[in-house]
């Protein structure tokens, strides 16, 4: 059972002291706000936002988490369905919301990074070196899990440690995601819905890592916590950056006499019913460009020349930007796997699953 704390400690001290375990005990109380975790969760907190987005069908949350890391509001979250809309929100840690802009993603890392109109915003420096966490290091996870923060609430925080460092495909395709890189294995039940994107620190409250989706095995039914390490993600936040994987632009007004189109490409795509329909594609022409590429329906499209397209309307309007003497490189997911096909009207089309 709880026992109401003291009045005087304020909501850092009160996630601290329930989800880490210590006593309510005013000594224990008073000890606890007198040391650095406190501070450091403090710290951290205000550096961590809530996404709301696209969500609602079948059951799935419109919300996750994210994190600041510039002053200027550059927030690095996860690439998931939540932020399939042209209506994502951002709440701060005071409660201030901004609408959000999403700059570019790599579904490959399963990362993404959105822009907000603000400044002056408290941030992890990326920067700045990543400290050693090796296997039996104390770490914090912070995130908006089960959305339970909505204004000015702090983010949750919970206390584990890494219990191991692996690489996510070691169980030879048992956990069902695109990416196959390292990640840190957590002891805790991090990654809850809404959790993904949310920050894992050390105990100073210095990043470690990006906490991942609900992971769960397709052989063992278990769920997975775990959270990519920052080093494998500040690369892609740097492409994108430079204009890498970024999201299409808006129409352009000088286009070439003969652009490539999704008719040309033997593409048909779903019904263009909703604002922004997912790429999705319908059919495949026989005898096409398409189907010598090995395209096939229910594939959807990610990028055109490493655009990020997320709509019918976006593939439809990238194509048409592009001449058919130039050669096009298109990313498509099929199930989890993510395939590269590149094609021009001079050479043989190639592909490459990745």
């Amino acid at each position: 059972m709880f026992r109401r704390l003291p009045g005087r400690f304020g909501p850092a001290f009160v996630a601290c002291a329930l989800l880490l375990g210590i006593s309510a005990d005013p000594a224990s109380a008073r000890f606890l706000e007198d040391g650095p975790l406190v501070g450091a969760i403090a710290d951290t907190q205000a550096k961590v936002v809530k996404i709301y987005g696209a969500g609602g069908f079948k059951g799935l949350e419109a919300y996750q988490s994210g994190f600041l890391i510039s002053a200027d509001g550059l927030v690095l979250t996860a690439w998931s369905y939540v932020l399939d809309t042209d209506a994502i929100s951002v709440t701060l840690h005071d409660g201030r919301k901004f609408e959000a802009k999403l700059i570019g993603a790599d579904p490959r890392l399963e990362v993404a990074l959105l822009k907000l109109d603000a400044t002056e915003l408290p941030h992890f420096d990326l920067a700045q070196p990543v400290p050693a966490a090796p296997v039996g290091s104390r770490v914090l996870a912070f995130s908006n899990l089960f959305g339970v923060a909505t204004g000015d609430e702090p983010v949750s925080v919970q206390h584990g440690s890494i219990a191991a460092k692996t690489i996510l495909d070691a169980r030879r395709g048992a956990f069902n995601t695109p990416y196959h890189g390292p990640v840190y294995v957590v002891d805790a039940m991090t990654n809850n819905p809404g959790a993904a994107g949310g920050a894992l620190t050390n105990a100073s409250g210095a990043l470690l890592a990006m906490l991942g989706k609900e992971l769960r095995s397709s052989l063992t039914n278990t769920w997975l916590n775990y959270a990519i390490p920052i080093k494998e993600l500040t690369a892609t936040v740097e492409a994108i950056r430079a204009g890498k994987h970024v999201a299409a632009e808006e129409p352009a007004e000088n286009k070439p006499a003969e652009a490539f189109s999704v008719e040309h490409l033997g593409l048909v795509l779903v019904p263009d019913v909703l604002e922004r329909t997912p790429p999705f594609v319908d059919a495949v022409q026989a005898e096409s460009l398409a189907a010598q590429l090995g395209l096939k329906p229910d594939d959807l499209v990610l990028f055109v020349n490493d655009r990020l397209v997320q709509s019918c309307k976006a593939l439809v309007e990238e194509l048409s930007r592009i001449d058919r003497a130039d050669p096009v490189k298109m990313t498509v997911i099929r199930g989890q796997q993510l395939i590269d096909v590149t094609f021009s009207l001079t050479s043989s089309p190639d592909r490459e699953p990745q």
